[in-house]
């Protein structure tokens, strides 16, 4: 079962390398979530000397006042074989063999942290590994101890700064307690066991921890409290026997301070009874397996936070889009594809798969239609107009049966008037595509990415819409000069002639110019302008279509594509810019993710081999 406390401390420490406190996530973090032991107590309780009994290791600073003033996470490594070793996170190539040079880097960061003579505290923790098979796997957090006033010059808020820092670790609810008290003090006055029952009201999470036994008033002992009647806990209370002042002056040797301590509960009257369950090594390897204990039931819950965290981190990912390839040609094809998106993305508009497309079928089905109702031919064939262009068309020569060129200039005077609305359509579809591609462009998540890229590939499309839009323009309105251009004669065939009508051409011109003659005339003149109308209504969309909506789905970005095709390396770099902020994003997010998923795999191996 140690394998689980190991896989723990390794994804601790990795959670630690890559900074993993969940920014922009509405999960919790792997981190918050593995269980932990925070070692809480007063100023001058013993704190240290626990810890240091529990590794065998005289490695913490000592002094007067606040000596502690960081968190300090200490994961406890045990190895089958070799020499022990340490290990900072802040210093991951460097192996510590001497603990004397430990004491001094835990002092020597604290002060590069919160200054050499300073007297506050800092929240940003030391990491700190050691490696031994003198150890059990365990992770413990040595918090700065507890104080009731502000002395030597620390700042008002210390006290408050301090008892902050240790809710903000200890109210977690995967943190275990340990709860350092001294015996030679009433235990009601205990800093550690006040704020514990603060946050674990029911003492499912505390452990408590006796210290300085030995040093209590002849005549009082702590077995009251040790056997749980003083005050209860869920867990049974441990008796540790420190080294004393003298012991660490004469640097006693730490076995030799565990022998000592267990000879003394062995040889009390009051503790004999209770040895078995006293003292720091047994501390030491009652926590790891209760630790084991609390990991094995929050399997379940890892795994769902893993799974959850690693769909969330692959979608962020996804959202942030592939890293920029570091050749040519891995820039070329990346730009590419991007713009393959984006065209595609602009199709499914057109046809139908996005919104948009529909607005051009409105064109041509109300905008269109409208705007030639709206022609005033009434104008152009009013009596005073047909009789002014007949007599003008007829010039010295009086039309001998039908005004052939005043009918012709009749025509092509209502006729050039259509040109408007059939302009006024390929502007419109025109403005249309445009919209569509700034749409398709803001839709295409990767373009998001570099902006550069972004502007070029709306620049280019735009450009292409415009010199489609010119060649749309010039076939529309050739569809409108070619009927000007040739009359249709059969539908002039089929009129009755004023001969057939009992007309006679040998009369006087006035007589020819009646206003019945020219009504007749204005109203042959409207109906084929109405039947030239009706076949452009078909036809002048379909040229649209043709020029402008089949081209834009064809050959949207061929321009740009030939173009980039003899873009030089710096050009295509300059394309693909991304912001550094991006690039540092995604690079944290895919560290994470690797992390994740090693750690489901772990997991999980552990999981199935229960």
């Amino acid at each position: 079962m140690e394998s689980l406390i190991a896989l723990v401390n390794k994804i601790q420490r990795a959670c630690t390398a890559l900074g993993d406190h969940g920014e922009g996530s509405s999960l919790p973090t792997l981190w918050d979530s593995l269980p932990a032991i925070a070692v809480v107590g007063g100023q001058s309780s013993g704190k240290s000397s626990v810890l240091e009994s529990v590794v065998g290791k005289d490695f913490l600073p000592r002094g007067a006042g606040i000596v502690t003033r960081r968190p300090l996470v200490l994961q406890l490594h045990r190895i089958d074989e070799g020499k022990e070793y340490a290990e900072f996170m802040h210093l991951p190539k460097k192996k510590f063999t001497e603990f004397a040079a430990v004491r001094q880097e835990i002092s020597d960061e604290t002060d590069r942290e919160t200054g050499r003579s300073s007297k506050v505290i800092s929240t940003v923790p030391i990491h700190l590994s050691i490696f031994s098979p003198n150890v059990v796997n365990l992770t413990l957090v040595d918090l700065p101890g507890l104080t009731k006033v502000a002395v030597d010059g620390q700042p008002e808020s210390i006290v408050q700064d301090i008892e902050n820092m240790v809710r903000s670790f200890i109210e977690k609810p995967n943190c275990i307690i340990l709860a350092i008290s001294p015996a030679n003090q009433d235990l009601a006055t205990s800093d550690a066991i006040k704020i514990s029952r603060e946050v674990d009201p029911k003492g499912d999470r505390t452990f408590g921890v006796l210290t300085k036994i030995d040093l209590m008033d002849q005549g009082t002992n702590a077995v009251d409290i040790l056997e749980g009647r003083g005050y209860k806990l869920r867990y049974p209370w441990v008796g540790v026997v420190n080294r004393s002042q003298a012991d660490i002056n004469k640097s006693v040797d730490m076995i030799a301070a565990r022998r000592r301590e267990r000879d003394y509960f062995q040889t009390s009257p009051e503790y004999r009874h209770l040895t078995d369950r006293m003292g720091s090594e047994y501390l030491g390897k009652m926590l790891s397996k209760h630790l084991e204990v609390v990991i094995k039931s929050r399997i379940p819950g890892l795994q769902s936070l893993i799974t959850k965290t690693i769909s969330e981190l692959e979608t962020e990912l996804s959202r942030l889009g592939k890293p920029v390839a570091a050749d040519a040609g891995g820039k070329l094809y990346m730009i590419m594809e991007i713009c393959r998106a984006f065209d595609q993305t602009f199709k499914e508009h057109l046809d139908g798969t996005r919104s948009g497309g529909e607005k051009i079928n409105s064109v041509f089905d109300n905008q269109f239609p409208a705007a030639i109702k709206r022609l005033q031919f009434d104008k152009h064939l009013s009596m005073d107009n047909v009789r002014k262009l007949i007599t003008e068309a007829d010039g010295y020569q009086p039309h001998l049966i039908a005004p052939e060129q005043g009918y012709r200039r009749l025509i092509e005077s209502c006729l050039v008037s259509i040109r408007g609305p059939a302009e006024a359509a390929v502007d419109a579809v025109h403005s249309i595509l445009k919209d569509l591609i700034h749409k398709s462009i803001g839709e295409t998540s990767e373009l998001k990415q570099y902006p550069t890229l972004r502007v070029e590939v709306s620049g280019a499309a735009v450009d292409s819409l415009d010199r489609m839009r010119e060649e749309s323009r010039k076939a529309t309105l050739l569809l409108v000069d070619m009927e000007s251009g040739y009359l249709t004669v059969e539908f002039f065939r089929k009129l009755p002639q004023d001969s057939e009508k009992g007309g006679n051409p040998t009369h006087s011109i006035f007589d020819r110019y009646n206003d019945a003659y020219l009504r007749r005339i204005g109203s042959n003149v409207l109906s084929y302008v109405n039947m030239v109308c009706a076949g452009l209504r078909n036809s002048i969309p379909k040229s649209i279509v043709y020029c402008q909506v089949r081209e834009a789905k064809r050959s949207l970005l061929d321009f740009f594509f030939t173009e980039l095709g003899q873009k030089e390396m710096s050009k295509l770099s300059k394309l693909l810019d991304e912001d550094p902020a991006v690039q540092q994003r995604r690079t944290s997010i895919a560290k994470r993710l690797e992390l994740y998923r090693s750690a489901q795999t772990d997991i999980e191996a552990v999981a199935w081999s229960k």
